[in-house]
């Protein structure tokens, strides 16, 4: 590559963690690059509407990034669509050397904003019908199942948002979860509810079935011990996510049971000049706390780098 440029600071991720982090390590005076592999915003896109964010009653999860990036481009360098292949230590002048896709990078410090990704169910047809039936995000593929029945996997806030979602599409949705109760929020059961989203608990999906597109699931009943098939158009998966920590495991960053990073309430991690912000570090996955995390991580480099 012949590109190869210098920075100060150097942020891998561009969700609330790391755009924040881009955000505090300029105003603070370091020269600083967000290098992100997709689109920014991360899982915060697919987030049909947000309303326990401070300062707004309720935004969408695209509006709140384009303020975020927004903010963030006017003190840092933003490269989207530029993933990181590798970082490597610099011996003997320190630092981090960064390769990504397009270029070739050094920096004094590195912030690992790298999220988590979406866990798969590891079923028969689910890579096969991907994007044929099958998606992870009901704000980006809902539309095309407009009026259509449809299975939504999950138990939790995303899964909960998700059937709403694509209720108010017209959908008609089934909400399947394994265990006997939900784990979404409430609020959001209640809406559920209201909705009039049909709840299949105590039931795992065993095999997605179709030709050309996805027809249907073959169901298996905990409670009664039986399978069964469900006519279905759709498949909407949000059963978790998982931390996106290859990067980390190459620096040798420690890493907790789950694979998540480990770091202290600076946001440092084991590796000298190496943080880590937002949901890669487990605990409490949570947009304000993600952002908190990016401030503190950029705050904590720029103490170790001047200091």
């Amino acid at each position: 590559m012949d590109r190869e440029e210098s920075y100060d600071l150097l942020i891998v991720g561009a969700g609330p963690a790391g755009l924040m982090a881009g955000t505090f390590g300029a105003r603070s005076g370091l020269k600083t690059l967000v290098l992100e592999r997709e689109i920014s915003g991360g899982l915060t896109n697919e987030a049909m509407y947000i309303d326990n964010f401070p300062g707004f009653k309720r935004i969408s999860g695209l509006e709140l990034v384009e303020q975020l990036k927004a903010q963030t481009a006017d003190y840092a360098t933003i490269r989207e669509l530029e993933g990181v292949r590798s970082i490597e230590h610099r011996a003997p002048e320190g630092g981090l050397r960064v390769v990504s896709e397009k270029a070739v990078y050094t920096c004094r410090a590195l912030i690992l904003a790298t999220g988590t990704k979406k866990r798969k169910l590891a079923v028969k047809g689910e890579s096969e019908f991907l994007g044929r039936g099958v998606s992870y995000c009901a704000t980006c593929d809902g539309f095309f199942f407009k009026d259509k029945p449809v299975l939504v996997v999950g138990g939790g806030n995303s899964a909960a948002r998700g059937a709403l979602y694509l209720t108010n599409l017209g959908c008609t949705v089934t909400l399947i979860h394994r265990r006997d109760q939900l784990r979404a929020e409430q609020f959001l059961q209640r809406s559920l509810a209201q909705a009039g989203v049909k709840l299949l608990r105590n039931s795992e999906v065993r095999e997605i079935r179709g030709d050309t597109r996805v027809k249907g699931v073959l169901r298996y009943d905990r409670e009664r011990g039986v399978e069964d098939e469900i006519a279905t158009e759709g498949v909407f998966v949000y059963i978790g996510e998982e931390p996106a920590n290859g990067l980390a495991k190459h620096l040798g960053v420690q890493l907790d049971p789950e694979g998540y990073i480990c770091t202290d309430k600076s946001q440092r991690t084991t590796v000298t000049r190496v943080y880590a912000a937002g949901d890669i570090t487990g605990g409490v996955r949570q947009i304000v706390v993600a952002c908190a995390e990016g401030a503190i991580a950029a705050t904590s480099a720029y103490e170790d780098l001047v200091g």
